[in-house]
């Protein structure tokens, strides 16, 4: 019985691999009818949008709830 499901999941995933590699990002030049791209971000607005907003959003998070924790009310 492993035999058969270390035999299943090689398949699966030698299934998944072949489907990673025919699929071609090459579709992802041709540009499509009503595609409008806006202008592009400068370094600081890429760094500001997806490095320091998801730590200063983590870190409100966190903040609330070791605050609003039980353990923090007991004391």
């Amino acid at each position: 019985m492993d035999k058969r499901n270390a035999l299943r999941a090689g398949a699966v995933t030698a299934a998944a691999t072949l489907m990673m590699l025919m699929s071609s990002p090459a579709m992802a030049l041709v540009r499509d009818d009503g595609d409008d791209p806006g202008p592009g971000m400068g370094m600081a607005q890429t760094i500001g949008l997806f490095v320091v907003t998801p730590l200063v959003l983590f870190a409100i998070i966190a903040g609330l709830v070791m605050v609003l924790s039980p353990k923090a009310k007991k004391k």
